[in-house]
């Protein structure tokens, strides 16, 4: 087995990507960051898929809130409706800079595990229009990181997979329930209640139930009262 870090969110995607990461023979080192986010619910949420899968976790924290811009990390701006968020180019759940920290510090991670390979679940299909989803950002990314690094200076190199890039949201969802996967441990939703409950309105969620149709399969997600 080696050693890799897995980005965690606690969401569909980095769930997939973790047992993907599994499959490949991966010791996976599941890296979840406490961003300052809306909720707690997907934090709750890595925790538990890393015990289910026997994976290595841990949560760093920092404060996006500081700088805000996003409505994930500013309670003055809300969660648009799926509807809303479809207009406007790149909608206002976009974090500014996410998932560059996020690699960055995986990154960190990854060198002093001596680890060969760091996954990520960006996808480039089934997303809300992220510019740091797009495959020509994971490319750059790699670029800076062949250069960046004391392993690579050593002949050595740290590889970004992004092995659900391509795919769609069922197609997702079909390769998890292969690898095992309990999605009703996930919670994708930006806005979720108390107990980790679904809004069932937002773009994450749209995007999420639309995937489970499509795959044909009975979508486990617990929505909040009165919601399908």
């Amino acid at each position: 087995m080696h050693p890799s870090v897995v980005l965690l969110s606690g969401g569909v995607d980095s769930a997939v990507t973790l047992a993907y990461a599994q499959q490949q023979g991966a010791e996976c080192y599941a890296l979840s960051i406490d961003y300052g986010q809306r909720h707690r619910a997907e934090l709750a949420a890595a925790a538990r898929i890393s015990r289910e899968r026997g994976a290595q976790h841990r949560v760093v924290r920092l404060d996006l809130r500081a700088f805000g811009g996003s409505a994930l990390t500013s309670d003055a701006i809300d969660v648009p409706n799926a509807s809303a968020a479809l207009h406007g180019g790149v909608p206002i759940t976009y974090v500014p800079a996410r998932n560059t920290i996020f690699l960055s510090l995986a990154l960190a991670w990854a060198e002093v595990l001596k680890a060969p390979y760091i996954y990520i679940g960006a996808n480039a299909v089934d997303y809300s229009g992220y510019p740091d989803c797009r495959p020509e950002y994971l490319a750059a990314f790699q670029s800076m990181a062949d250069l960046a690094t004391k392993v690579a200076l050593d002949g050595a190199r740290i590889v970004i997979e992004a092995p659900l890039l391509h795919l769609s949201k069922a197609r997702i969802i079909e390769l998890g329930l292969g690898l095992g996967l309990d999605f009703a441990a996930t919670v994708s939703c930006y806005q979720p209640d108390a107990l980790g409950r679904a809004c069932g309105t937002c773009d994450a969620c749209a995007i999420r139930r639309r995937g489970f149709e499509e795959a044909g399969v009975a979508d486990p997600t617990r929505y909040q009262p009165g919601l399908v």
